[in-house]
């Protein structure tokens, strides 16, 4: 081998290895391990991560190809970042270069480089000026300027191009005038939110409060993972801005991963009020630009604290003190598709590698963390007290058997719902169904509408006058008559959050119901403002799905209704006894956060279930103890390891045919230690279109499930059959759905 600089680079490609360059002559020096790279891949050029370098190659030098260019001085992605993320692949059996492209901002992907740029502002200049005479011959210029007047004198880029029917499409060009004529300065800001002038005075811990906080605060220079059990309300955000304010105080640097985009607004204000500093937030919902200047700020140090979603685990943070992970159960901290990481697990990797302190926290812990608790693993800390309200709210079961029902509510129900309204208090109905009814059906003949694509029926939405899949999206419009028979009489079955919300309108008028799921949020801003309305008390009964099930603080609500259970009751996935004990707890939670006694109302037609039961008079932590022997007993996490392989086809046999091909390939292997089931269709068997397969694989230890599904995926891809359909290994799966 010739002795030459060889550079590996981790390529955003679907292939199982880093790929080998040459270094320039003409380059100064090597690029270090996390530097972005030009690289000729293919017919074509793309960007990629160094990874590291080395003398020799597998490959004959004089067939590999040269780096095109060498995008940065600095690694953008420090040595503890690029070992997560190599480990992230490992473990998860994904391809390295999807991994590191997976943690980058869009635009460093692109190309751009890896600064802050602030956004300019511009501002109506402070002295007296009269603007109806200077821009009297300038209607444009003078409609701009009282836009700005109207909101408050300051617009950035982002709320002008947003106002664009209000300043018109050219406003850049109007906007300079103004500026050369004097009336208007323009400035650049920072892209985050300055910090506030004087931090506020947080209340007083109770006892318990102040004894987890001491507990976890006497050893924040190491590892150790921290359960923190609250029940609902009993202030465990509280904690986490006591020990952040430590960490931050020993000049450290603290991550808070929140589940949902709803709840980081809400986070992020209450630590930046509490805590006086600027604040980087990061998640799916802001735009390029930001999402490239919150990764910055909290890269370069700038940005003491990060609140953001599952992918803000991989961020750079050279100063990382405390690591805090809150509602630590939710799924959402799984990635459902590509890279399926959990963000939870890989925040207990990082804190372990970088040996700092992590906290997970939840009034309804998953079932691995509190296995992992009680048998040692985890210190565990519990916060048994409401902060505020003097005790939990009372819970009842109400039994729909044999009673009326009036657009799904009972008659106890309703009773209660116009008792808390008179008396002041707030009502949040809880339904994870969206629509107005889940089935149209035909009174004559019995027709539903079915998807096409998918094994499920088209929900009704009746406020568009469509039928759609909660599946794969699909629309249809809603027909005149059926068309089977021609009847014209259409009935809904069932009920949704839209039919409730219409039904509690017309039931009580005077009062303001809103509704809060995915549909009714869709448009920018209308999130924001329904909790807002939701929080201040101004809406009166609230509706919504497990999007107000979420970590939500409603200090106005006395009254909780969930109003069907029954449809998680049944149900063949190994986590949904799990799902639907940590549902109704967390929406029952929601109850009494204030000085106020709350009451909860549980509808079901089987309140003998021994869910209900157990959730009702042992707690959560009954039910847990319950639901962890079930699964020792099935065998199945945390006391066995699973991996799932799934594939979908636009045949069904093509998917059958790759399976057993997979299977056959673990039979040659030998399985040593590790039992294979399957192949099986999946629950839902066709979904979009595609008719979908699984095989599963289950281990009471990890190392030999990885040790042998290592070679199985590169076999998988030699596979004749692996090009008629699409797959993809899920290891740790959270669902078999």
């Amino acid at each position: 081998m010739i002795k030459r600089t060889i550079i590996q680079v981790a390529v955003p490609a679907p292939l199982y290895t880093t790929f080998d360059y040459l270094l320039p002559a003409s380059a100064q020096t090597e690029p270090a391990a996390g530097c972005r790279v030009k690289v000729p891949f293919g017919r074509r050029s793309m960007i990629g991560v160094v990874t590291g370098s080395s003398d020799t190659s597998s490959i004959d030098p004089r067939r590999l190809k040269k780096l095109q260019r060498v995008l940065d001085d600095s690694p953008v992605i420090p040595a503890e970042v690029l070992d997560l993320l190599m480990w992230t692949a490992r473990y998860y059996q994904h391809p390295p270069g999807e991994v590191i492209s997976t943690a980058l901002p869009a635009l460093l992907r692109q190309g751009r480089a890896a600064e802050i740029r602030g956004s300019l502002v511009w501002r109506l200049r402070g002295e007296s000026i009269d603007a109806e005479a200077l821009l009297q011959r300038a209607p444009k210029q003078l409609q701009l300027y009282k836009v700005l007047r109207q909101h408050g004198g300051e617009l950035d880029e982002e709320r002008l191009r947003a106002l664009e029917h209000g300043t018109g499409a050219n406003w850049r060009g109007t906007m300079n005038a103004l500026v050369h004529k004097g009336a208007v300065e323009q400035h650049e800001q920072h892209c985050l939110p300055a910090a506030v002038a004087e931090a506020e005075a947080g209340p007083d811990l109770n006892a318990e409060q102040f004894a987890v906080v001491g507990a976890i605060a006497d050893d924040l220079a190491h590892y150790q993972a921290h359960l923190l059990y609250g029940i609902t309300g009993s202030g465990k955000t509280e904690v986490y801005i006591t020990l952040a304010e430590k960490v931050l105080a020993a000049g450290r640097q603290v991550l808070v991963l929140a589940p949902e985009i709803s709840l980081t607004p809400q986070l992020t204000d209450r630590f930046r009020r509490r805590l006086g500093i600027r604040i980087a937030a990061l998640h799916s919902g802001l735009n390029d630009s930001q999402r490239l200047c919150a990764w910055c700020a909290a890269a370069n140090g700038d940005a003491r604290l990060l609140i953001g979603t599952r992918s803000a685990i991989f961020t750079p943070m050279p100063e990382l003190g405390l690591i805090i992970v809150d509602e630590e159960h939710d799924g959402s901290y799984k990635q459902q598709d590509n890279l399926r990481y959990n963000a939870r697990d890989l925040a207990l990797v990082r804190a372990r590698h970088k040996d700092i302190p992590v906290v997970l926290g939840s009034a309804t812990p998953a079932l691995e963390s509190l296995y992992n608790a009680w048998r040692g693993q985890y210190r565990l800390h519990h916060l048994t007290q409401r902060a505020v309200a003097d005790k939990p709210p009372r819970i009842e079961l109400v039994d729909l058997c044999r009673q009326p029902m009036d657009e799904g509510l009972s008659a106890k129900l309703q009773q209660h719902i116009g008792a808390h309204l008179q008396q002041g208090g707030q009502v949040l109905l809880f339904l994870n169904r969206r629509g107005f009814s889940p089935v149209l059906m035909c009174h004559a003949c019995g027709w539903t509408q079915s998807c096409r694509r998918c094994d499920a029926h088209m929900t009704y939405h009746r406020n568009k006058r469509l039928l759609r899949c909660h599946h794969c999206g699909a629309e249809s419009p809603l027909p005149p008559a059926c068309p089977d028979c021609g009847g014209e009489e259409l009935i809904s079955l069932g009920a949704g959050t839209e039919r409730i919300e219409q039904a509690l309108a017309a039931k009580y008028p005077q009062h303001m119901v809103e509704r809060i799921d995915r549909d009714s949020t869709r448009r920018k801003g209308a999130l924001q403002s329904k909790l807002e309305n939701a929080q201040s008390g101004a809406a009166h009964i609230l509706v919504g799905t497990q999007m107000l099930a979420k970590g939500h603080d409603f200090p106005n609500v006395t009254l909780v209704g969930i109003l069907d259970t029954d449809q998680g009751l049944y149900s063949g996935d190994f986590r949904a006894a799990e799902h639907l004990a940590q549902l109704i707890t967390q929406v029952a939670g929601r109850a009494g956060r204030a000085r106020r006694t709350g009451e909860v109302l549980i509808q079901t037609h089987h309140p003998d279930h021994p869910l209900l039961q157990t959730l009702l008079h042992q707690g959560y932590e009954g039910f847990a103890h319950v639901a962890l022997a079930e699964r020792e007993q099935a065998g199945f996490p945390p006391y066995r390891h699973l991996a799932l392989l799934r594939c979908d086809a636009i045949r069904a046999e093509a998917g059958i045919e790759f399976m057993h091909a997979a299977r056959a390939l673990l039979a040659q292997a030998g399985t040593n230690g590790v039992e294979i089931f399957g192949p099986v269709p999946a629950p839902m068997e066709k979904r979009a279109g595609r008719y979908r397969t699984q095989l599963m694989l289950q281990s009471s230890e990890r190392k030999p499930l990885h040790r042998l599904i290592q070679p199985w995926l590169l076999a998988l891809q030699q596979l004749k059959s692996a090009g008629r359909v699409r797959w993809s290994l899920d290891i740790d799966p959270y669902d078999t759905y």
